[in-house]
């Protein structure tokens, strides 16, 4: 073998190997980068599907705890009245008749529903707000950390160059995170809440 033959060999290994490790080397960037990307869609994904959550829920867990209040509220009437017949009664008939009403009324009651419950169910709605808003705000947070990673990923000098090379008009720009409303950062009032 000739001196010039086995040069060329070299060169043109030398050059394979480069050429094998640029490639992976951007390719590898470019897997990471997509990676990173999809990361931040399903994140996004789980902001939404919590927002569902809230949006299936809490309307019925409303319903719920209302119907309950309106039951009790029924129950607290009939014995209200039947209450209101005993004071009222002139004759020993009209105290055996109403002492009846009332004994039947809270035998419906307590037959029917038995147990008062409507504080309970708007404790568990309070619960059960509190904890969908807590899920809604950890997905927020896992988001905004996945859009943080893959910015800082695609925004690297040498992985934003590879990316251009590699990505073949791909869009690698840097995402926004999740911003809350204007004036979200001032507490709401309560009161004004209640008064709506």
């Amino acid at each position: 073998m000739s001196k010039g033959l086995i040069t060329t060999l070299v060169i043109v290994g030398i050059l394979v190997f480069v050429v094998i490790g640029f490639v992976s080397w951007g390719s590898g960037i470019y897997d990471n980068a997509v990676a990173s990307q999809e990361d931040v869609k399903a994140k996004w994904g789980n902001v939404q599907a919590t927002y569902q959550r809230r949006a299936d829920l809490v309307p019925n867990l409303v319903a719920t705890a209302k119907a309950s209040a309106e039951n009790e509220k029924e129950i607290l009437t009939r014995v209200t009245e039947a209450r209101a017949g005993i004071t009222s009664a002139q004759t020993p008939e009209d105290l055996e008749l109403a002492g009846r009403k009332i004994n039947t009324a809270i035998n419906l009651a307590f037959e029917a529903y038995p147990q008062i419950r409507s504080t309970e169910n708007y404790r568990d709605l309070m619960v059960q707000l509190e904890g969908t808003e807590n899920r809604i705000n950890v997905a927020r947070q896992n988001y905004n950390e996945s859009v943080q990673v893959y910015n800082t990923y695609v925004r690297g000098f040498f992985k934003r160059m590879a990316l251009d090379w590699f990505g073949s008009g791909e869009d690698f720009t840097a995402k926004k995170g999740f911003e809350s409303f204007e004036g979200a950062d001032r507490a709401p009032s309560v009161r004004e809440e209640l008064n709506k």
